[in-house]
């Protein structure tokens, strides 16, 4: 399956680059990258089963010189159909986050 996300920072209304993510599953780490200037990583792959997706944000506003509660964001998540393109969008801001499966 292919995966996706994209970060949004909801405080400045605008993709937030620059965001260290990681994709994990079993305590393994599948991939690494970096947002680009749009906020997007895509291009992943992994099999069914559960996986977590972990994003730097701590890292992402102290670059930016802004307080922030939440160091990373970690979002579990299950894929039943392996042959489904899955999307984890996050919206971001210093005090709160959502996400949702995007497609």
């Amino acid at each position: 399956m292919s995966l996706s996300t994209h970060v949004l920072d909801a405080a400045l209304g605008r993709p937030a680059a620059g965001v260290a993510v990681r994709l994990e599953k079993d305590g393994q780490v599948l991939a690494e990258g970096v947002t680009d200037a749009d906020g997007r990583i895509g291009g992943w792959t992994c099999g069914a089963g559960a996986h977590r997706i972990v994003f730097d944000t701590g890292a992402y506003f102290a670059a930016r010189a802004v307080d922030a509660f939440y160091p990373r964001v970690s979002i579990d998540f299950t894929v039943v159909d392996p042959a489904e393109h899955h999307h984890v969008p996050l919206l971001l801001s210093p005090f709160a986050y959502s996400t949702y499966r995007g497609s």
